[in-house]
């Protein structure tokens, strides 16, 4: 599947299916051309949603670290065969998988996440709540408490504010 990483790729298959669809209308085949059509907007999906970030996602859904680290490792190049929001991900990903093992690479791959920007509020705002733990556990409460607010701020439907509150009161601690 190695070869499904580049982004072009998928766009280029796409045409080429996109084509043969065009063709099969011309021959008379509408029905065939209907179904190329169909199957023309799966390279297309991949383009903007890689496979292996969604595979990723279910893996973190079942809280199956493991796993998630075994997807993610297959992304070879993530620079270029991921667009920018998708590399967002990736080192998001990779950063809840490190938050369990190394604080200081889970910073690193937070901070990256947030630097190449999250697609929805909720992620956002995940990534900065981990990043204001591992900043209270480095004792630096001054950014943990600017964290803590923006977090805050992005937690529209106040899934976090539990886990907001209790850093909250851990860093009145300090």
């Amino acid at each position: 599947m190695k070869y499904l990483q580049n982004k072009y790729l998928k766009i280029v298959l796409a045409v080429l299916i996109v084509a043969w669809a065009v063709q099969q209308f011309v021959q008379g085949n509408i029905g065939n051309g209907i179904a190329l059509i169909f199957l023309s907007l799966i390279p297309i999906l991949l383009y903007f949603r890689n496979e292996y970030i969604l595979l990723t996602f279910l893996r973190l859904r079942k809280q199956d670290m493991v796993g998630m680290e075994k997807y993610l490792s297959k992304i070879v190049e993530p620079e270029t065969a991921l667009m920018r929001k998708q590399q967002g991900y990736y080192n998001y990903m990779y950063g809840i998988i490190y938050s369990q093992k190394n604080l200081t690479q889970a910073e690193k791959y937070f901070r990256k996440a947030l630097q190449l920007g999250l697609n929805m509020d909720y992620d956002v705002a995940m990534a900065k709540l981990s990043l204001a733990g591992i900043m209270m556990q480095k004792r630096k409460k001054r950014e943990a408490q600017e964290l803590l607010t923006e977090a805050k701020k992005l937690d529209k439907q106040h899934l976090m504010s539990e886990q907001i509150r209790m850093l909250q009161q851990q860093l009145k601690k300090i």
